[in-house]
């Protein structure tokens, strides 16, 4: 079998599209590298340099906008295989998406860690500043962290496990899971099993996201104020939103089996939760937040008169 295993030196990705199209879509996503570098490079820029920011919500959006630079790179290994006659990529570089995965999980936790933020900040007001103090804060960024390394080094040793033979044609834009598993040679009910229990607890968060979000909802039916009130929904429907996207993108790909869901299909919905969804948060998180606006006029002013 090692043997076997180590005939595969190299895989070729058949990427997203036939050739017809691989023009139209390179100057696509071109768009979607460049708005996604400028505005997650803003936004970290912005909650740097307002003082008034460095709070436990922009601490977590802060880190969310450093996680989402992960599809950046999916992005520009796709820019390159629209322009190149053979996307080829080392099987070692197929191991090493170890840092995709690490990614991934991250941006599926730190989530999760808003939604408690949100809770805490919308139905216990009182306590919110000794619940949310910064250690707490910096012990749900390790956990957060703890748990992507936690999943991609499970999702790595699956990947390295497994046997390759003659066949090196990935049915995808990049080494995901179940396009490897679609070439292994050994049997991969061990590996789909790993993948499945992982994800599913990963996607398990969204359950407690829309239990806690129905608190978050009842409380804000509570608010007199008719400003408060309307700022606690801006602020929970801008995440429900992602959490929508990322999550259910993501249950729809792994949690399917490939009878259910082709390759073909599976392609793109990996787009939303690779690509998408880390170039629409910074927009999503920032079109109706009066802060971060404040904040930018106050950035763009001290530039022009400096």
């Amino acid at each position: 079998m090692a043997a076997e295993n180590s005939s595969v030196t190299e895989f070729i990705l058949a990427g997203l599209t036939d050739p017809g199209l691989q023009i139209p879509l390179f100057f696509l996503f071109l768009g979607f590298y460049m708005v996604t570098t400028v505005r997650n490079l803003g936004l970290i820029k912005l909650i740097g340099l307002n003082s008034h920011l460095h709070t436990p919500m922009y601490f977590f959006l802060f880190n969310l906008s450093l996680i989402d630079f992960y599809s950046t790179t999916i992005t520009s290994k796709m820019l390159m295989s629209f322009i190149s006659k053979k996307n080829i990529t080392l099987h070692a570089g197929c191991i090493q998406h170890f840092f995709f995965c690490f990614f991934v999980i991250c941006e599926s936790f730190i989530l999760s860690a808003m939604v408690y933020d949100h809770y805490v900040v919308i139905c216990n007001p009182v306590v919110y500043a000794v619940t949310m103090s910064q250690k707490v804060c910096l012990l749900l960024l390790l956990g957060v962290y703890v748990m992507g390394f936690s999943g991609a080094m499970a999702h790595t040793g699956s990947i390295a496990n497994l046997t390759f033979c003659a066949d090196n044609l990935v049915n995808h834009f990049m080494c995901d899971i179940p396009a490897l598993l679609e070439l292994s040679y050994n049997s991969t009910y061990v590996h789909e099993l790993v993948v499945f229990i992982f994800v599913a607890t990963v996607i398990g968060m969204p359950i407690v996201t829309i239990f806690i979000s129905a608190l978050i909802l009842s409380s804000i039916l509570h608010i007199h104020s008719t400003e408060g009130r309307s700022k606690a929904f801006s602020m929970c429907s801008s995440h429900i939103i992602v959490v929508s996207f990322f999550f259910g993108s993501g249950a729809f790909v792994y949690l399917k089996p490939p009878s259910i869901l082709p390759l073909d299909q599976g392609k793109v919905s990996s787009l939303f939760y690779t690509i998408v969804v880390p170039m629409l948060n910074p927009l999503i998180y920032s079109l109706r937040n009066k802060d971060v606006k404040a904040a930018l006029r106050k950035t763009l002013g001290r530039n022009i008169f400096s």
